[in-house]
This record gives structure tokens, C-alpha cells and sequence, in this order.
């Protein structure tokens, strides 16, 4: 079977020749459902049917796309329609590169491809496909001023919480001074946004020391509490609490007082918030007190001399000190014990333990009794204790209290086998005896007796419990 072959060079000419050849079925679908046409002399060489036959041409040799594709226009990325000559020579230029030569298009200053008319021509296209010694890039377009601006990091302080607000690229890396910083973050606040502070705020978390933050929000109520919001979402709540530890390493006494002062604007929780004002009012409180008391004018200052100061002492400590050199003093004094109860919350229970080992401690029994003694409606005294008379008897013994003494507040425990515990440990004999007889119980009587020394008061008083027969004994 005969077959013509047409071939054609850039100017057009024909150079064609008869083969026989023997072709395939297959081939004939080729060449008969082929997108290249025979040559004609027809007089279509209108712009338009230049630019149809070159856009055919080049989709068929670089763009290996369905033909149900033709009829849908895609777009590029920098804008142009995909299948356009520009778009193809961009296209077959970035394959020449390197794989290393990826991300945004470059901008190159080698010489382009020679245009004609609007468009690049089918020869220059061929020759980007043949010439090999040099690199030929596409030309492109420069990018606008405001994508490469995306890039920039000298920005103001200003315009960055901008962009970070309208969720643009930025940095904050640049702001390296402490006062860059501050701008920075005031800026935040004057834009009202809290993400974009809180961002700010992790960023001067990460960059300055605790110290120095803190004493900057301080004074940046808004921001402060931002960041405090924040350390509460994250679990972070103890870093307060270490501000606050701060004062450990403060010497002097004036200065610690200040900076816990200035603690008091810090958002603790109500509880943390309450201990530390009640830490600053005792320190305030200790600075007045000692500075009476290092005179030593009183008394009882030169019978029973300080051994310390009573500054940066703990609350308790503080209330012990008040109870033994101010006892009785009026509510209104700073340095009475009943101002420092009230003033502080602390609890009755807590206010008799400290009490009773003050005032046991100088011997003071009168004191002692006047902790407990309470009036009924009635009007008659009785003794009452909110910690225990087992309590109050351990803490007398340890004093050295009289024996009479002793005895009255052993005998005021309710529980009789406590009480004849206490009362046989600390040699209260009439209690055991008299406890012995409440329980009917003769024989732990006569051993009893023979601890007893022999013709005592106590020995007798045994002897005359044991022969009276109208007790009615257990045993």
C-alpha cells in the first residue's frame, strides 16, 4: 500500500518523496485521526491561525492531556491559561532545572527568547529544546512589591502586631532590646487583641527573665491579666507563687515589705491572694513591734530578755512573742495578742495552745485558769477547753506545773480510763484512787495501795475505801 509522507522545514518548503512502505491498520488510524494536516497553499495565514496551529503543536508535544480537556481554559498559578505559548516555555524552561531549583520562580537576568509579534515562535521553542550549552530560563514576571514585603522582617513595631493580626507572616525575633519589647507589647494592648498579646506575651515569656517581666506588667494592668489567664490555661499557676517566693532573698526588712506590697496587684486566687496580704500585714505589723520592743524599757524585757528578733517571724511564732511579753495589752495596740487574733483569722483552738505555752512558761497560773474559765447563764464558772484537758495537761507537766495544779486539770478529763492513765503517770494519786472507787473496783485498789508510801495520806484513804461495806464492790 502507498503511503505519501509530508515533511516540512520553518520556511515552508516541500522537500517530499513515495516511499512503499507497508502499513498496519493501526497506522491508518493514526495518521487519519491525527491532529497535523497535510500541507495546503491556502491563504490562511491570518494571526489567528498562526497562533491556533502553534498552541496545537506545542500541546502536542508537551502537554499530554485528553482531548475532552481542550475545551476547559486552566489557569496557572502567576494567572496566564495553561496551554498558552507563555505558559508551555515556562513549563519546558523549569524542566531544564535542577531538582535542587524548586520553590517560587526566580527572576533571571539572561536573555530571553526572541519574540515575534505578540508571541514567542515555533522556532525558538525547538531551539530551547536543542540548545543545551547554555540555561535558558522563562521570563517571568516580577513579583509586586506587596508579596515581597511578606519577606521583610524590618518592621515596626506598629506593623507587625498588624500583620499578626490579620494573620500575615511576621517576626518577632528582631525585637531584641527591652525596650523594643515593651513597644511591642504596648502596641499589642492598644490593639485590643487578645491573641495577638498573648502571643506577644509568650514570646517576652520565653526571652526575658521572670523578674523583669513581672515587674513590667505590673504596671500593664491589661497585659497582666491576659498573662495571668494564660499561665492558668497551660497549669502554670506556681510561677506567681515564685514571684512571690522572691521575698526570701530580700535582706532588708523596708524593701521586702515594698515588694510584697507591690505582690498585692499580682492576680493571684483568692486564697493565694488572701495569704499574701495577710504576709505583708504581719511583716508591716513586726516592723512597729520591734521597733518599740528593741528598747527594752519593760519589765518584763529585762527579766526575760529577747534571745531574737521577731522580724520575718512566722504568724504563730509572732502570737507566742505577743502573748509572752504583751499579755493583757488592749485590742487596739498592734502588739496585743487579741488585735493579732483578730487581725489574722486564727482560730480559738489555735489561739489556747499558744496562749497556754506562753503563760505557762512564765508561770503564770492565774493566766492559765482565766484561758478556760466560762460563765453559764447562770452565772456560775466553769471550766471548758476546745483542745482537750488531756492536751492542757501534757502541755503543764512540760512546764513544770504544780502538782495542784496538775492535778485539778487531770481530773477534768471526761474519759475515766484516760484520766486514771494520766493521772497514774503523773502521780495524782487521789485521782486514781478516786477513780478506782468509781469503777467498784476493789482489787486494783489494794494493788494501788501498795504503791503508795506506807502510812501517807493516800495509804490511809485506800485503807478506809477498802472496809467500807455500804460499796458495793465488783469484785
Amino acid at each position: 500500500k502507498r503511503v505519501s509522507v509530508v515533511l516540512f522545514c520553518q520556511t515552508g518548503v516541500y522537500y517530499g518523496s513515495k516511499l512503499e512502505l507497508r502499513a498496519k491498520p493501526e497506522d491508518d488510524e493514526y495518521w487519519n485521526s491525527s491532529k497535523f494536516s497535510a500541507f495546503t497553499f491556502d491563504d490562511e495565514d491570518d494571526e489567528f491561525t498562526k497562533m491556533k496551529e502553534s498552541k496545537r503543536a506545542v500541546n502536542s508535544i508537551l502537554v499530554d492531556d485528553d482531548d475532552d480537556d481542550d475545551d476547559v481554559e486552566k489557569v496557572s498559578w502567576s494567572g496566564e491559561p495553561i496551554g498558552s505559548i507563555s505558559w508551555s516555555v515556562k513549563e519546558t524552561a523549569s524542566s531544564f532545572r535542577s531538582s535542587g531549583e524548586q520553590s517560587f520562580p526566580k527572576i533571571d537576568t539572561a536573555p530571553s527568547l526572541p519574540k515575534q509579534g505578540s508571541g514567542y515562535s515555533l522556532s525558538s521553542l525547538f531551539k530551547a529544546f536543542t540548545d543545551t550549552s547554555t540555561r535558558a530560563y522563562a521570563p517571568e514576571l516580577r513579583k509586586p512589591k506587596s508579596e515581597c514585603k511578606d519577606y521583610m522582617s524590618d518592621w515596626s513595631p506598629e506593623e507587625t502586631v498588624r500583620r499578626m493580626r490579620k494573620g500575615r507572616a511576621y517576626s518577632l525575633e528582631r525585637f531584641r532590646s527591652l525596650q523594643d519589647k515593651l513597644l511591642l507589647l504596648d502596641e499589642a494592648v492598644s490593639l485590643h487583641d487578645g491573641n495577638v498579646i498573648t502571643a506577644v506575651l509568650i514570646y517576652l515569656k520565653r526571652s526575658l527573665s521572670k523578674e523583669i517581666l513581672f515587674r513590667e506588667l505590673m504596671v500593664r494592668e491589661v497585659a497582666l491579666r491576659h498573662y495571668v489567664h494564660y499561665l492558668k490555661e497551660m497549669g502554670e499557676q506556681k510561677l506567681l507563687l515564685m514571684q512571690y517566693k522572691e521575698h526570701l532573698n530580700i535582706k532588708d526588712e523596708g524593701r521586702r515589705r515594698d515588694f510584697l506590697k507591690s505582690c498585692l496587684s499580682l492576680p493571684f486566687s483568692q486564697d493565694d491572694a488572701m495569704h499574701v496580704q495577710d504576709h505583708y500585714t504581719l511583716l508591716e505589723r513586726q516592723i512597729i513591734i520591734e521597733a518599740n520592743d528593741k528598747r527594752g524599757e519593760a519589765e518584763i524585757f529585762r527579766k526575760y530578755p529577747r534571745k531574737a528578733s521577731i522580724l520575718n517571724m512566722p504568724l504563730i511564732t509572732t502570737l507566742y512573742y505577743s502573748c509572752f511579753y504583751h499579755y493583757g495589752e488592749p485590742e487596739g495596740t498592734f502588739s496585743s495578742p487579741a488585735n493579732i487574733r483578730k487581725t489574722f483569722r486564727i482560730s480559738e483552738k489555735q489561739y489556747i495552745l499558744t496562749a497556754l505555752g506562753a503563760r505557762a512558761k512564765l508561770k503564770s497560773w492565774f493566766d492559765v485558769d482565766s484561758l478556760f474559765n466560762t460563765k453559764n447563764w447562770l452565772g456560775y464558772t466553769k471550766k471548758r477547753s476546745p483542745i482537750g484537758f488531756h492536751r492542757v495537761v501534757d502541755i503543764l507537766q512540760k512546764n513544770n506545773a504544780p502538782a495542784q495544779v496538775l492535778q485539778e486539770y487531770v481530773n477534768l478529763i471526761d474519759d475515766p480510763e484516760l484520766r486514771l492513765s494520766l493521772a497514774q503517770k503523773y502521780k495524782c494519786h487521789d485521782i486514781v484512787i478516786d477513780t478506782y472507787k468509781d469503777l467498784k473496783d476493789r482489787q486494783q485498789l489494794i494493788v494501788y495501795q501498795g504503791k503508795v508510801e506506807r502510812g501517807s495520806h493516800e495509804d490511809r484513804k485506800i485503807e478506809e475505801l477498802i472496809n467500807n461495806m455500804q460499796i458495793r464492790w465488783k469484785n
